[in-house]
């Protein structure tokens, strides 16, 4: 049986020695996970997106994620274009309106409006190009990014893929027009994904505190200030990083 190296931080590993935890039958059944959900997505891709099938054909999905895919193919039909990019799927997220991942981009101080209009200025970008033009596929660097959005959503210990994931996915995908706009106004990678974690333990905390606060708080609000709070350390790191890489050596 081959051998693959997992690498991981010294406190990690120290805490994975002492606690004797399998780590070969953890990796393994992660990685079964991991290929499947890229193996549906591979599959949904090449074989075309004219069947109205997204439940069966993307079961992780959160029905708000496939509800945005459904919006992407909707922008993609319209427009008569052959393939459905990064920029249909970031639109698609922006026109769902009420879904977890826009709430992360008003925590990051980022507007959803601005996003539109940034994504509404820039071209279909040349490498969102398909070479099946009789029928309407994801694009290339789209596959790639919905790739990317379910082993991020692997790696984060869920099993479901939320509009949440598919952020981080299209920020890090590095070649479409999604990433452009994201990354223009931002919303780095590592940003990101640090800022869906803490949006999704402010969504938990909110949760978990709703009983107890009543009907007068509008939620929307509510979860926005525990997503911020939650992100505050996170930025002051992130800052503290950055100003330590600028200094002169």
């Amino acid at each position: 049986m081959p051998k693959i190296n997992v690498y991981l931080p010294d406190d990690l590993a120290g805490a994975v020695r002492d606690s004797g935890v399998p780590v070969s039958a953890i990796c393994q059944r992660a990685l079964e996970q991991a290929v499947r959900q890229v193996t549906a997505i591979r599959q949904v891709a090449l074989a075309g997106l004219e069947a109205d099938d997204l439940a069966e054909r993307l079961p992780r999905f959160t029905a708000r994620a496939r509800t945005v895919v459904k919006l992407a193919i909707a922008r993609a039909r319209v427009a008569d274009a052959a393939s459905v990019g990064t920029g249909d799927l970031l639109a698609g997220m922006l026109a769902e309106g009420e879904n977890l991942a826009l709430h992360v981009l008003q925590a990051m101080e980022i507007d959803p409006a601005l996003v539109q209009h940034d994504l509404d200025r820039r071209p279909a970008n040349a490498a969102e190009a398909t070479d099946a033009p009789s029928s309407i596929h994801f694009s290339r660097t789209a596959a790639s990014a919905l790739e990317i959005t379910a082993t991020e959503a692997i790696a984060m210990g869920h099993n479901y893929v939320g509009c949440e994931h598919l952020l981080v996915g299209l920020a890090a995908e590095p070649d479409g027009t999604a990433g452009q706009v994201l990354r223009t106004l931002g919303a780095e990678p590592r940003l990101v994904r640090r800022a869906v974690t803490a949006a999704l333990a402010g969504y938990m905390y909110l949760r978990a505190q709703a009983p107890a606060a009543g009907g007068g708080t509008d939620p929307t609000q509510a979860l926005v200030a525990a997503v911020h709070q939650q992100l505050q350390p996170l930025v002051a790191r992130v800052e503290t990083l950055e100003r330590r890489l600028d200094a002169p050596r």
